[in-house]
């Protein structure tokens, strides 16, 4: 059985749909996404839902399961930068400490496009308390999704639709990877036909996962903000944001991304 690990917010939803069904192949876990890429780091489950810059943090090769990921190709809304003052003015952040992929970002973003050059604070994600230690707070996934930021005055700065903005590119915030013994090819097949399957279901995973007061949110972000299809243009963006992340001292060093 293939231990795997998976990221316990909306967005994930519909590529784990079905798959609690699959106890013949798979037992399921879910955690946010810096604890999934500890847990695959440690050896503790076989396959994980990571954020994008684990991949070049393993301590041994993963492979990248074909095909599938947490995408945006624009506004993700559930990644951002969240502030009571212009980007250009913002001098601390509180980072949010279930992210890593939206951390990297964030430092690019800021010397790329941004022209700032920010302390970052990890701290957990409660906003008050971030916007108490730092100008601006970093939220990521349902949070993010869920925060009206007009309701508290605050600016959203949305890291998809920067990205996208500065680079013409999708997003790769995602995907699933492991050792490269984890998986037989019936289990890439399974998990594949689950994200076929769970983009079909969006609206009714939206319903159940968000309840009758975020039903019409969450069917709209996961209709319009997030893909999951990992192709050619996407594995171009993800290229891009490794030579970035290396280039401004996110990452150590990039390297090339390889398939089961």
């Amino acid at each position: 059985m293939v231990r795997l690990g998976a990221v316990d917010y909306l967005n994930a939803r519909p590529l784990v749909y079905g798959l609690e069904m699959r106890t013949d192949i798979f037992s399921l876990r879910f955690d946010v996404p810096s604890k999934c890429a500890a847990l695959l780091h440690e050896g503790s489950i076989d396959v994980g839902m990571i954020p994008s810059i684990e991949y070049l943090r393993g301590h041994e090769p993963y492979l990248i399961v074909p095909g599938s990921g947490i995408i945006s190709n624009g506004p993700v809304a559930s990644v951002a930068l969240f502030s009571t003052k212009p980007v250009t003015q913002i001098r601390s952040v509180a980072a949010d400490t279930s992210s890593r992929t939206s951390n990297g970002l964030l430092r690019v973003l800021c010397y790329e496009a941004f022209g700032v050059d920010p302390s970052f604070v990890p701290m957990p994600p409660k906003i008050d308390e971030m916007l108490t230690a730092c100008d601006a707070a970093l939220l990521i996934g349902d949070p993010a999704l869920y925060l009206d930021p007009a309701s508290r005055g605050l600016l959203k700065i949305d890291l998809g639709q920067e990205w996208t903005t500065l680079t013409g590119l999708p997003f790769v915030w995602a995907f699933w990877a492991g050792r490269p013994d984890a998986l037989s090819a019936d289990a890439i097949r399974v998990l594949t036909e689950a994200r076929d399957a769970g983009v079909a279901a969006s609206d009714a995973i939206a319903d159940t996962y968000c309840g009758p007061e975020r039903a019409a949110l969450g069917r709209a972000y996961l209709r319009d903000n997030i893909k999951y299809m990992l192709g050619e243009r996407e594995a171009a963006g993800l290229t891009h944001y490794y030579e970035l992340a290396a280039a401004h001292d996110v990452v150590e060093s990039t390297k090339p991304f390889v398939f089961y």
